[in-house]
């Protein structure tokens, strides 16, 4: 901006002088100006003295001089605010932000270190440390082979190999291309089979397995266990407590399979009773077939899922239970009810015992199976990702 070629007290003079007695436009001729520049003095300067000139000019510098300064903080603020969520420990994170922020803000690389408290030496460094590809790809090779190596024992392999290297330099490298081993968490779990499952064609070919949550009028929570024959629909054990261990599944099992007969296989989810160390013992020992599905796939064991929805609408939302052995004896009464009693949809809408006496004289005369449409559809399977290609496969489990 052109700085005026009149003073703030020669501006006071002059409008003195029209005070006076002098004429506006005698005024702007005496002194070349226009008649709007001395209107606009007459407006700022007016009933002024030199003093007040004086003090409101510096007021004026020191208004500029806030508003600069504001708009610096605010410009900091928000190029702070902007960082927020950027972690910046290593010198690299600090020159990248950096060189955001001068990309992003439009500020030098002063303003930029000065917002975030970084010295420009650290920024402006450049290194010239060699980059070691030969070390590092052949550190990558053997921690690929050798996945749960640590760096002491690559170190001592790549020795082995002829490449000098030092241990501090040899872990450097190693944290920078991320190669550390990872410790593994937990303990072992049983994990049963993974093969596709075909659906059942008899009696006693798969049981499915699950457990229902309810609680007692006085708030204790007890647990049931429901064990269902994939084929006749029939509930085989349901067993109620306020604890039901993999010990105690595996006692139910064996009284189920002294009253009924051994299955070919079991179905069941990834809960900690059924991947507990006594399923996976009692499975090897009677050497019945167990099957996990995927995590997070209840529909792979659909037939319990079914019965427990059956099992929770007709009894356990219907009724208030006062104790445990009051619980029990309801249960009793409507597994009989549905093994004997219940229609079916899905088997014909016959009650799943009196279907499982028709398919075994069927067996028995002619040596084939009876199956009865019903009124539900059947199961219809993906194919299989690995094994059999059979429509009549169930989903691989994982």
């Amino acid at each position: 901006m052109r700085q005026s070629r009149f003073t703030e007290e020669r501006i006071i003079a002059i409008l003195r002088e029209h005070e006076a007695g002098s004429k506006t436009g005698e005024v702007c001729r005496k002194y070349g100006v226009s008649s709007a520049t001395f209107y606009k003095w007459k407006a700022k300067y007016g009933g002024l003295d030199v003093s007040e000139a004086r003090r409101l000019k510096v007021l004026t510098d020191e208004n500029a001089k806030l508003k600069k300064l504001l708009a610096e903080a605010m410009l900091d603020n928000a190029m702070l605010k902007d960082l927020k969520r950027k972690k910046m420990v290593t010198p690299a994170a600090k020159r990248q932000a950096v060189a955001y922020l001068c990309s992003q803000y439009e500020v030098s690389q002063r303003r930029a270190c000065s917002a975030i408290g970084v010295d420009r030496t650290s920024v402006r460094y450049r290194s010239r440390r060699s980059d070691d590809g030969v070390i590092r790809a052949r550190l990558r090779e053997l921690a690929t082979t050798r996945r749960r190596f640590g760096y002491r024992r690559l170190l001592l392999m790549i020795r082995g190999e002829g490449l000098k290297v030092n241990h501090k330099k040899l872990r450097r490298l190693y944290a920078e291309e991320r190669l550390q081993v990872r410790r593994r968490g937990g303990r072992k779990r049983a994990l049963g089979t993974r093969a596709p499952m075909t659906l059942p064609q008899a009696p006693n070919q798969r049981w499915s397995l699950d457990f229902v949550s309810d609680t007692l009028t006085d708030s204790r929570k007890f647990r049931m266990l429901a064990v269902v024959d994939d084929f006749t629909r029939e509930c085989i054990v349901l067993v109620a407590d306020t604890s039901l261990s993999g010990a105690r599944v595996t006692r139910e099992l064996d009284t189920a399979i002294a009253n009924r007969g051994r299955p070919l296989m079991i179905v069941s989810d990834n809960g900690t009773e059924f991947t507990s160390t006594a399923i996976l013992s009692w499975s090897q020992q009677t050497g019945i077939e167990w099957h996990y599905i995927a995590p997070g796939k209840p529909q792979q064991n659909a037939f319990v899922e079914s019965f427990n929805g059956r099992l929770r609408d007709e009894l356990l939302n219907e009724t208030l239970f006062s104790s445990l052995d009051h619980a029990r004896r309801l249960l009793a009464d409507w597994q009989k009810d549905y093994n004997t009693v219940r229609p079916h949809s899905s088997i014909g809408n016959l009650p799943p015992a009196i279907y499982a006496k028709l398919t075994a004289s069927d067996m028995q005369r002619d040596g084939t199976l009876r199956y009865v449409e019903g009124s539900a559809p059947r199961p219809v399977a993906s194919p299989s990702q690995t094994g059999s290609n059979d429509p009549g496969a169930l989903p691989i489990a994982g």
